[in-house]
Order: structure tokens, then sequence, then C-alpha cells
């Protein structure tokens, strides 16, 4: 493969209509996404998990052994919810990294900004030379 040219798009996708970014970086916008995983996606995936967590079970009991004998249906449900378990379980860290990351970038910005600025501000030596008197 051969690249004469840019593309037409050299962003690689992901951007809104009229070629503008879909990237939302101010400390508000930050906070409120961070809340909204907080106080909506969070609680609601929680009580998801929870709900398939007691039917799943109550489908295992269901099919499990009575007086010796049960259906193979059961051991293989078994299965399935310990992995929905952990899928769910994995879902949740996620979530809570991604909102950490989104409440630490405002942090991390705000620390790029003042040692890009602190590197601008240094004095030159230029402006701590003071000739000399000439006689």
């Amino acid at each position: 493969m051969r690249l004469n040219q840019i593309p037409a798009d050299p962003g690689g996708g992901g951007g809104a209509a009229g070629g503008q970014p879909d990237l939302a970086s101010s400390p508000a916008e930050n906070r409120a996404a961070a809340n909204a995983i907080q106080l909506t996606v969070e609680p609601g995936t929680r009580a998801a998990g929870a709900w398939a967590d007691d039917e799943t079970g109550t489908a295992v009991k269901a099919f499990g052994a009575m007086d010796g004998h049960g259906w193979l249906t059961s051991g293989a449900v078994q299965k399935a919810h310990k992995t929905w378990s952990d899928q769910v379980q994995n879902l949740m860290n996620r979530l809570s990294g991604d909102k950490a990351a989104l409440r630490g970038a405002n942090t991390i910005l705000m620390g790029t900004d003042t040692g890009a600025g602190a590197g601008v501000r240094k004095v030159s030596v230029l402006d701590t030379y003071s000739p000399q008197p000439q006689h």
C-alpha cells in the first residue's frame, strides 16, 4: 500500500456534522458526564445485574436436582450465570474508572497548563544581563 496524499478527513472519524470534533472537555461537561455515570448509569447497571442475578438463581434452582434427579440445563445456566456476573462486575469497574478519569481530567489538564505556563514565564538569561559601565 502506498499513500500519495493526505486523506480528505485526517481525523479518523468521530467528528460531528460539519467536521467539528465531538469532544466534551470543559470542566463543567466532564463533571456532568461523571455525575451522569454516578447517578444514572451505575445504579441502573447495578439494578439490572441484580435483577438478572435473582432471575438466573431462580432458574438454576428450578432446573436443579430434586430427589437425585435434575436437568443438565441447570449446570449450563449456572455457568452462564457466572459469566454474566463477571461481565456485570467488569462493566461496573469500567464505569468507575471512566468516572474517575472524567473527574481527574481537569486536574491533569490544569497541571499541564501550569507546567507549560511556568516554562514560558522563565526568566531569560538576557533579562538578567546588565552591561558593565564603560570607563
